[in-house]
């Protein structure tokens, strides 16, 4: 490895794990850390959970010890947004001007889709980034008695639950059957369904929103598909997250619903792409992924980062199993590796009546996933299980 600095673009879990394990592998050139955001690095699961409920403070999610961060020795540059760059002059133009780069991992994650014509309508939010989380809680803490909620994915359920666990009057609104049925299917997607409706949300699935309305600037209601009206004094966004590649339009690195990378997380002669930018084929699955997941923003920016200290000869490819979690109330939603709706299908351990089990998804004879709600164990061991390559016939007769 002939660079003498690595720009890392992100200054997010990703970028920050890239930047401890160059430091591990003993690379003592410079690492200019670049973030759009004025924070340090922090993590983003609790913000839509004990933040948002007012539980913790920021200082509580920072990703790295001061003592630990500074030992790093970064050239850290936030609140720098990235605008541009050229690959055939390795030109990185930021906000705060130009850099020639040596090598560079790109971890600039994606930002959330938002309703068209909402952009200046007061009391509309989205959740991402730790600003939007305090203006959140803000406007909830000034005591707004309807929340609405559009969008029934992992980040609106989770809103949802919070406001609800402030004792907030809360709408939660999605086009889908069920809520998270595209990722769970339709029996578990109902299952969860139930969970927020006893849990007192008015949950209106299958309908859209056809637009918000507001009386003087502050939005006062959300106007569905149907032609039914929710009265709303608070509206949180929750319908998915576009990746930030714009910077990077004509830069020479393909793009694709995110940086395109080879199996290695290669994006370009010495430039590698982690989180949720990235995009690359899993040779386990033999897919194409781009995954907006915590474990693995931390696995691919360690990966991304080791890529760049290496020859192509002794390259390895990233196959992760994937895996995240949710917390909705009292119960842990956990999946890992990946599920489809051919899938063959065993249910472990539990029922669905106790809403507590593991169910293991097979295909072509091998364990491929597992889906598990309050069976945290099950899942870590299952997962191991996809990682060995295990046949879904010795996953079904194991004991565990």
């Amino acid at each position: 490895m002939a660079a003498q600095s690595i720009h890392i673009v992100g200054a997010s879990l990703a970028g920050i794990r890239a930047a401890e394990a160059l430091r591990r592998r003993e690379f003592d050139g410079r690492i200019v850390l670049i973030g759009d955001e004025p924070h340090r690095p922090y993590d983003r699961p609790p913000l839509s959970k004990q933040v948002l409920a007012g539980d913790w403070d920021a200082d509580r999610i920072e990703l790295t010890k001061p003592e630990k961060f500074e030992a790093l020795d970064l050239d850290l540059r936030l609140g720098v947004r990235a605008t541009g760059f050229d690959l055939p002059t390795r030109t990185l133009s930021t906000s705060d001007g130009d850099d020639t780069i040596d090598a560079m991992v790109i971890a600039t994650g994606a930002r959330c889709r938002t309703l068209r014509g909402t952009e200046d309508m007061a009391g509309v939010h989205v959740l991402r980034t730790l600003d939007h989380t305090h203006a959140l809680r803000a406007a909830l803490d000034a005591g707004p008695s309807r929340v609405a909620v559009v969008g029934a994915g992992f980040i609106g359920a989770e809103v949802a639950a919070t406001c609800r666990g402030r004792g907030l009057d809360v709408t939660m609104i999605d086009p889908m059957p069920t809520p998270l049925g595209r990722v769970l299917g339709e029996e578990i997607g109902s299952l969860m369904a139930d969970v927020h409706v006893e849990h007192g949300v008015d949950l209106r699935t299958g309908v859209g929103v056809d637009r918000l309305e507001a009386d003087d600037g502050r939005v006062a209601r959300v106007v569905l598909s149907d032609g039914t009206v929710v009265e709303a004094d608070v509206v949180v966004i929750g319908i998915g997250v576009i990746p930030n590649t714009e910077w990077l339009e004509g830069s020479g690195l393909a793009i694709d619903n995110g940086v395109v990378c080879d199996a290695t997380m290669l994006a370009g002669p010495g430039i590698t792409a982690a989180g949720d930018v990235a995009r690359w084929p899993n040779g386990r699955f033999d897919e194409g992924m781009r995954i907006e997941h915590w474990d693995n923003a931390i696995e691919q920016g360690v990966h991304a980062a080791e890529r760049l200290l290496v020859d192509d000869a002794d390259a390895l490819p990233f196959e992760p199993v994937p895996w995240f979690w949710s917390d909705q109330y009292d119960r842990k939603l956990q999946m890992a590796g990946r599920i489809g709706p051919a899938d063959d299908i065993h249910l472990a351990t539990g029922s669905f009546e106790e809403r507590r089990f593991a169910q293991l998804h097979g295909r072509n004879g091998r364990l491929v996933g597992v889906l598990g709600l309050n069976r945290p164990r099950h899942v870590m061991q299952y997962k191991t299980m996809i990682q060995n390559g295990t046949s879904f016939e010795d996953a079904v007769a194991a004991e565990i």
